[in-house]
This record gives structure tokens, C-alpha cells and sequence, in this order.
């Protein structure tokens, strides 16, 4: 398996490490699907009670590799390289554990993209951040016209995708696209901390204060409703009765609560 995305677990907190830092840590097809198979280990370990994203190197992510979309066609661009990207940046953003993004450097295109699956970013003084990808004659494919307005705000989404700007740190941070500025090497201690303090809350509260702020936000809200709803239906007389006629083989005699 490509080391290119790491994945350590220790003391409730999992860090997912973009490491690719030849590349500024820009994504290519196997990154993306090891973020995707992250994800899903994760939400299988119910042992980890807080999320920490982060790069190796001088950026955080530089976007998707230009070599690996530059040459693809159409049909590849859109139901291969945009359609998966989405799939996992989804799964990154609906993980059941909170995730802190610790940026450590530019992030920039789908690098931004990915720092907005996290529930709150960190970011260093000395990085960059925007969505340039009309400079390429391309959009932000990975929800940067979706997600970014849901989580930041239309006219941040407008003024980074249209223009191309690309912002300092303590801009993004007026803009309310990160949460903390910290000094050039602080990211990931700062992330930690924090991650510390996430995974000392109840964790099933953090849980479902995570969800409701999601279907807030109209993320994943239809699986959302539904999950919290089937929960509190499980623990009624109804559902034991129900369970039990039915290995029974008789009539339940529901009562209403």
C-alpha cells in the first residue's frame, strides 16, 4: 500500500498525514481513495473520539495533481475524478468523530476543499489559501461551490472562486474560513490540543451535536434524521415487544411506549 496518506491511532485521536510533501501533498487518485478507506476505519473504530487532518511538509495540500487530471477526458473528469473526490470528501466530512484540520501550510483548490471536511481549521501564519482553479480554465470540482457555501458563506465562496485570490492566514481567519491562526510549526501541536479536549467531552453528545449541525447544514441531513429517529424508537417497550412476538410467532400487543 502507498505511504502516501498515513494513518495513526493512539489515545482516542486519529491523525490522517497527507504525505507527499515533494508535491505539496497535492492529491492524486491513490490518495484519495486511501482518505476514502481512512474515513471508513475510523467510523468502524469506536475507540476514536477525535480527528486531527494535516500535511507533511510546507503545505497542508496543494490541490489534485495536475498530472493526474490534466489529460483525462470529459467523461473521465467528471464521473471518474470529481464524482470519487466527492465520495470520499463526503466520508471525510460526515465521520461520526469530530475533525480538527491542522494546516500546516497552503492550502489551495482542493487542498481548502478538503481543510472544509474538518469541523474546525488551524492554520499557520504563513499560509496561503484560495480556490485558483479558474486560472486553469477549471472550477473547484470537490464542493468548493457546495460545501464552501454551506460552511463558510456564499460571498466567501464567490470572492475565492471567482477572482482566484489567494489569501493570508490571518485574512481567511477574518473571513471566518479558519478558526485559529497560529505561528509557522504550531498547527499540529495546537491541533492536538484541541483534539484532546474534543475526545474528553461525552463522546456519544459530541456524536450527535456533530450530526445536527451537519443536517444543519444540509449535510447528509435524510441518513441523519433518520439515524437519531431509529435510535429513539430502539429503546421503546414498543420495538421490545415488537422483536419479541415476532421470534415469538404472535400477535405483538403494542401499548405505546
Amino acid at each position: 500500500m502507498s505511504d502516501s496518506v498515513r494513518l495513526d491511532i493512539a489515545s482516542g485521536i486519529a491523525t490522517i498525514t497527507l504525505a507527499r510533501p515533494e508535491k505539496l501533498n497535492a492529491l492524486d487518485d491513490v490518495m484519495v481513495g486511501l482518505l476514502g478507506s481512512f474515513a471508513d476505519r475510523i467510523d468502524a473504530n469506536r475507540t476514536v473520539r477525535a480527528v486531527i487532518l494535516t500535511g507533511e511538509g510546507k503545505a497542508f495540500c496543494a490541490g489534485g495533481d495536475i498530472v493526474a487530471w490534466g489529460e483525462l477526458s470529459a467523461l473521465e473528469m467528471g464521473q471518474g475524478w470529481v464524482r470519487s473526490g466527492h465520495r470520499v470528501f463526503d466520508k471525510l466530512a460526515r465521520m461520526k468523530p469530530p475533525v480538527i484540520a491542522a494546516m500546516n501550510g497552503h492550502a489551495l483548490g482542493g487542498g481548502l476543499e478538503l481543510a472544509v471536511t474538518a469541523d474546525i481549521r488551524i492554520c499557520e501564519a504563513q499560509a496561503k489559501i484560495g480556490l485558483p482553479e479558474s486560472g486553469l480554465g477549471m472550477i473547484p470540482g470537490w464542493s468548493g461551490t457546495q460545501r464552501l457555501v454551506k460552511r463558510l458563506g456564499g460571498r466567501v465562496a464567490r470572492r475565492l472562486a471567482l477572482t482566484g485570490e489567494v489569501v493570508t492566514a490571518e485574512t481567511a481567519l477574518a473571513l471566518g474560513i479558519v478558526d485559529q491562526v497560529v505561528e509557522k510549526g504550531g498547527a499540529l501541536a495546537a491541533a492536538t490540543a484541541m483534539a484532546e479536549r474534543v475526545a474528553a467531552r461525552g463522546p456519544v453528545a459530541n456524536i450527535i451535536v456533530k450530526q445536527l449541525i451537519n443536517a444543519a447544514e444540509d449535510e447528509d441531513r435524510a441518513a441523519i434524521m433518520e439515524t437519531l429517529a431509529s435510535s429513539l424508537v430502539s429503546y421503546t417497550d414498543d420495538v421490545k415487544e415488537g422483536v419479541a412476538a415476532f421470534q415469538e410467532k404472535r400477535t405483538p400487543l403494542y401499548r405505546g411506549e
